[in-house]
């Protein structure tokens, strides 16, 4: 799939298992080169400024329906989608946030990496859940959306590759009129040179199979005809 598509997707596994056609879903994948905009990015007068400055980079520009400001991830990035059933609705957003937050900061730590939980001043889509490196680069960010029925809990992590990282936001959070420090748009990598990607899925894996989400399989024909609804909402 494309950016435009796994964003799309993640919806659409939202609604099936807000509607009981599958059960707690987990989703991990490396993406394309993505430049996910927040909703409130959509008002700021360097909008289209930024859409282009995204694509000279080569980076998709895709709108989420989830999160905050703008984010960039590739394929030194690692995505993961946890989709939970869950009969309240707006419930418990914030422990969920801090709860992931802390066990995602273990998880690195784990394999060796200096995780810490906590916003550092001047970082890109700024959050205090977002888990840093060192207190210098921002490696993970983490954004919810809860529907009647279920919630989606989706984290991008940085581990490889920063320079692009840190050229298309330059480009993007200047278009938008955004202050941020450069310096804490970069990877994992550039503390801990030992870690890859592939030992940052094994470690989110096994953390995972614990938790006991099942992964899911070929989307269904339900899901694909759904599918095109879902990806108009993205498309910049």
């Amino acid at each position: 799939m494309g950016p435009i598509e796994e964003l799309a997707f993640a919806r659409v596994l939202l609604d099936s298992v807000k509607h009981g056609t599958r059960g707690a879903t987990l989703r991990m994948y490396r993406p394309a080169p993505t430049l996910a905009f927040g909703a409130r990015d959509r008002f700021l007068p360097g909008f289209p400024a930024a859409i282009e400055a995204a694509k000279d980079h080569g980076f998709t520009p895709a709108l989420r329906s989830l999160g905050g400001r703008a984010a960039a991830y590739h394929r030194g990035s690692l995505v993961i989608d946890h989709i939970e059933p869950s009969d309240a609705f707006i419930k418990d957003t914030t422990a969920r946030f801090s709860a992931f937050g802390q066990d995602y900061v273990e998880v690195l730590r784990g394999i060796g990496v200096d995780a810490r939980l906590g916003e550092i001043p001047g970082e890109y889509c700024p959050g205090e859940h977002s888990v840093n490196v060192a207190g210098r680069i921002k490696a993970i960010g983490t954004a919810q959306r809860v529907v009647s029925g279920a919630w989606l809990f989706s984290s991008s992590v940085i581990v490889e590759d920063p320079d692009p990282i840190r050229s298309v936001l330059t480009d993007v959070e200047a278009a938008l009129g955004i202050e941020w420090d450069p310096a804490t748009g970069g990877s994992i990598r550039e503390v801990h040179p030992e870690v890859t990607i592939d030992t940052v899925a094994e470690a989110f894996a096994s953390y995972y199979a614990h938790a006991d989400p099942h992964t899911p399989g070929d989307p269904t024909a339900a899901e694909l005809a759904a599918l095109p609804d879902k990806i108009g909402t993205h498309v910049l």
